[in-house]
């Protein structure tokens, strides 16, 4: 069967719409011959009947009001393509969707998406914040564009670029008595407890230093770093965060280094062949800045 013709197609639903070839015909600017012959030659490509007629009046056959359904997706679809087209014609480079922890949504981010939306308005950029295992699934399932995730992520199938080194540390309340100069996993499984929740990248780092101490009391467990050093800093107990979220100097809590160290760096996770794509290439050089300005 040859392809259908669009115009054919309109005219068609036109004329069921309205009940009357003529009434059609005005509506597109064609003469009722013009209209019916549109017709005819779509039932004749189709191989059914489309429109009854009685008198002046016309009405879908059963094939003819599933054609109108049909229709109505395929002219849909012909109107995003040319809004999609518009879009490009006026400067619209294209979307892009990015995955991030929240601590780099927080930290880093911040500067970086002002640059974009301010030197490139045509790109649609949609931001994220998710779990380090959530986007590294959505980059693989091409979900996400790109991932700002928390090392280490292993997925042999991505290409993974670190850009900001950073370790764990302990943090206190201010008033907290005897603090250590530096945190042991034996000490901290000792102490009142407040943690991110379990599908923190951060929660499993902790939970990887702590290795044979168990905990001797039952966690707090929070939503956010940001809740975690509030909760903290209101003397609910002591935790572990990135060194990037406890950078900001606070009379709130004391900070403390973990021995032994526990690293936390920041990544970019991006399929290995990305698609050539001037959004995609603009938006990746931007984050790439974040490993340039830690060198």
């Amino acid at each position: 069967m040859r392809s259908l013709n669009l115009d054919q197609l309109r005219t068609f639903v036109e004329v069921v719409a309205l009940g009357n070839f003529s009434a059609a015909g005005r509506r597109l600017s064609l003469t009722q011959p013009a209209v019916s012959l549109h017709v005819r030659e779509l039932e004749q490509r189709l191989g059914v009947r489309l429109v009854e007629r009685s008198g002046r009046q016309a009405r879908a056959t059963a094939p003819g009001r599933e054609l109108v359904m049909q229709a109505q997706q395929i002219f849909a679809a012909c109107d995003a393509a040319e809004a999609a087209m518009r879009r490009f014609r006026e400067g619209w480079l294209g979307r892009v969707h990015l995955g991030t922890t929240l601590s780099a949504l927080m930290y880093d981010l911040p500067p970086i998406l002002r640059a974009l939306r301010r030197d490139y308005p045509g790109i649609e950029l949609l931001v994220t914040n998710m779990p380090t295992r959530d986007s590294v699934d959505g980059v693989l399932r091409n979900a996400l564009d790109l991932a700002l995730v928390t090392l280490p992520v292993k997925a042999p199938r991505l290409r993974i670029t670190p850009l900001r080194p950073g370790v764990l540390v302990a943090i206190f309340p201010a008033n907290a008595r005897d603090v250590p100069d530096i945190v042991t996993p034996a000490y901290f499984a000792r102490q009142t407890v407040v943690l991110e929740h379990a599908r923190g990248a951060v929660h499993a780092l902790v939970m990887q230093w702590l290795a044979g101490c168990k905990l001797q009391g039952a966690p707090m467990w929070m939503g956010t770093i940001e809740a975690v050093k509030k909760a903290v800093a209101s003397g609910l107990g002591v935790s572990i965060i990135s060194d990037v979220t406890a950078s900001e100097p606070t009379s709130e809590i004391v900070v403390r280094p973990l021995q032994p160290a526990v690293p936390c760096t920041l990544a970019l996770v991006e399929q290995q062949n990305p698609p050539e794509e001037p959004a995609l290439g603009i938006v990746r050089n931007a984050l790439l800045e974040i490993g340039a300005a830690n060198r």
